[in-house]
């Protein structure tokens, strides 16, 4: 059996169409077993983050 993974809202920028490229995972809430998944546009450099389930074959993000 395959693992289910969520698919991105959207692989482009929402300001300039470039490419969303993967940064950092954040804990966002840990009662509902959320995170923050950060990504970069590799083109205008603007940050955009997702709320999404926490992949649960994945370790916790530790917090600095």
């Amino acid at each position: 059996m395959r693992t289910h993974v969520e698919p991105l809202p959207s692989t482009h920028c929402a300001l300039c169409g470039g490419e969303l490229l993967f940064k950092l995972v954040k804990p966002a809430n840990h009662i509902l077993d959320l995170d923050y998944e950060i990504f970069v546009c590799a083109n205008c450099g603007r940050e955009q983050s997702y709320i999404v389930n926490h992949g649960h074959n994945m370790p916790h993000p530790k917090v600095a």
